[in-house]
């Protein structure tokens, strides 16, 4: 990372599949203003891309009347993105463990996961408005070149 700058960006995008890419698109342009290592940018995408995915499918039903918010902050090796859905909320609790081995073999249930396994920090907290918001932190390594 080669900045102190802070850089942000939002974006509201309807809950279609396709608008994952836009906000790929987003944190890579930020990531590489920020001067991000590659390796380090993959992690974030995928776990933005998890989130996402999970806003769109999980939390808005697919329903492209209701809006995915994404906000994005880098500021000192720290990169921070919000993911906020328009749904109905979850349980935390209520989702099944993947490593468990009667889950092992599903198609999906991964999703909070991977961001875990990505991200420093992912919590999640109700909206205002009833949806459910995830922030996952990462704090960037200078010359870290490990898997997160």
């Amino acid at each position: 990372m080669s900045t102190n700058a802070k850089l942000n960006a939002s974006l509201v995008l309807a809950s279609r599949f396709e608008n994952i890419e836009v906000a790929e698109r987003a944190l890579v342009d930020l990531c590489q203003r920020a001067g991000c290592a590659s390796d380090e940018e993959y992690w974030l995408v995928t776990a933005l891309r998890e989130a996402v995915a999970n806003a769109v499918r999980h939390g808005n039903r697919q329903d492209p009347d209701r809006n995915v918010r994404v906000a994005y902050t880098i500021e000192n090796s720290t990169v921070t993105i919000r993911v906020e859905d328009e749904g109905e909320g979850f349980n935390l609790e209520d989702i099944p463990d993947p490593t468990d081995p009667e889950n092992l073999l599903r198609p999906s249930g991964r999703g909070i996961f991977y961001m875990r396994q990505f991200m420093n920090r992912v919590d999640f907290s109700p909206t205002p408005v009833g949806g459910t918001a995830v922030v996952m932190v990462k704090e960037l390594a200078s010359n870290d070149n490990d898997r997160p």
